[in-house]
């Protein structure tokens, strides 16, 4: 069942990665994007579930380790390394390939239909905010296996993706390429996080 998820989002990945610039992809992409970003993006609201993704990235990673050496727990502290492993994953993915990628921001390609609040000039695709968020998020749902943490992580890194669209800042195939990177990356950590630490996680034998 894991195989075959990680097989399918690595086409979903695929397919946005070799067509950010293809005609038509770019013709629905502006025209999503249009829809979503009015004139004035200007609502503190959605500013702020943008620059969130940093601060809960930065609190379930941090928080978790100081919390498992506290507790002296070892499965919190298992759990905060694989958090690290895997936003670190994220980002440094997500870097890799926006500079391979090198896509023009859409503000600066589309100024008189585009619109931000504040100019961003680096590469656009896929979008860091949304791989961060998305790998958080994922990385909380494996961890805990809990609906009530599953439903609001995801529907938290939704609204981050959205946020970027708002904001002017990505096309709606940079937050799609962003959502792949970051799921990806944290299910690969979460397999490297169980192989890794296998032996604390085989029921002790006594004799």
């Amino acid at each position: 069942m894991i195989k075959d998820k990680r097989l399918f989002l690595f086409f979903i990945w695929l397919f946005v990665f070799i067509n950010p610039g293809h005609s038509l992809a770019q013709n629905l992409d502006v025209d999503i994007l249009k829809s979503i970003n009015p004139r004035y993006p200007t609502s503190l609201y959605w500013r702020n579930t943008s620059n969130s993704a940093y601060y809960v990235a930065g609190a379930a990673s941090f928080g978790t380790l100081i919390y498992g050496f506290a507790s002296n727990n070892a499965t919190i502290k298992r759990n905060a390394s694989e958090t690290f492993i895997n936003l670190g994953a994220s980002v440094l993915i997500t870097q890799l390939i926006k500079v391979g990628v090198n896509r023009t921001r859409p503000a600066d390609r589309y100024p008189d239909e585009i619109f931000v609040n504040s100019p961003t000039h680096n590469y656009s695709f896929p979008s860091g905010h949304t791989s961060l968020a998305f790998a958080t998020a994922t990385t909380l749902s494996m961890q805990y296996k809990k609906w009530y943490v599953t439903v609001p992580a995801y529907a938290w890194a939704s609204s981050v993706a959205y946020s970027r669209m708002y904001l002017g800042k990505h096309y709606p195939t940079d937050v799609l390429a962003g959502a792949a990177v970051g799921i990806g990356t944290s299910l690969a950590g979460h397999w490297f996080n169980q192989k890794l630490f296998k032996q604390y996680q085989k029921p002790k034998k006594y004799d």
